[in-house]
């Protein structure tokens, strides 16, 4: 089932989207078996649930953090992840940074966007996107590559697009700015419902579970 699924994706996706397999809550086996069928970007939600995948994956495939990471678990993190997709706050870059020095690392990362502006929500308000970007393309070992949002959880795809349009707006004009040291690449929106609106509207990096693994 799952190498259908993913070759039915890789089919689907138009050239340049990258799809990431959110594998929380998924075995190594299964994990191993998206690789197999030609998932080349791991998705991890806690980092113990990675390290576990890991251990019996290794690096057949790059792993992206698509969580909120707790400060705590940066050094972790760092050591086991190609890319942070959840920074939201200038003290986890700096963690980030710190624990990426140390490691002789360059640390790449997406700023996540709290495009419905919910309070129980990680991300950062689009507003204050321009001032966090600053403050971490300031740091020496990470590197601003793209921006994430989530987007509230809606029942129907199409409620998804107006945050989706605002995230895609938001990274325009951030590209626009040229700040120094930012090179943004890449803009991950998009799950297993409304993954198809989200590449609509300028996303050229996808995370699907459901999708692909099937129903939890």
């Amino acid at each position: 089932m799952i190498r259908d699924n993913v070759a039915a994706l890789l089919r689907e996706l138009p050239p340049g989207v990258a799809l990431v397999a959110a594998a929380k809550s998924r075995t190594p086996a299964e994990v191993l078996e998206a690789i197999e069928a030609g998932v080349r970007l791991i998705g991890e939600n806690y980092v113990q649930e990675a390290a576990a995948a890991f251990a019996v994956v290794g690096r057949r495939a790059a792993w992206h953090f698509i969580g909120h990471l707790q400060k705590n678990k940066a050094k972790k993190a760092v050591e086991l992840f190609d890319l942070i997709e959840t920074v939201d706050s200038a003290a986890l870059a700096a963690e980030i940074d710190k624990r990426s020095r140390e490691q002789g690392k360059i640390m790449p990362v997406f700023i996540e966007i709290n495009s419905g502006r919910e309070p129980q929500k990680a991300g950062v308000p689009p507003e204050a996107a321009e001032t966090l970007v600053r403050e971490v393309a300031a740091l020496a070992n990470i590197r601003v590559e793209g921006l994430m949002t989530m987007g509230p959880e809606t029942g129907e795809p199409e409620d998804s697009r107006p945050y989706f349009r605002l995230t895609q707006g938001l990274f325009e004009s951030l590209k626009a700015l040229g700040i120094p040291g930012v090179s943004l690449t890449w803009l991950s929106m998009g799950m297993s419902h409304s993954y198809l609106v989200a590449v609509e509207e300028g996303a050229n990096m996808v995370r699907l579970g459901t999708k692909i693994f099937g129903p939890r």
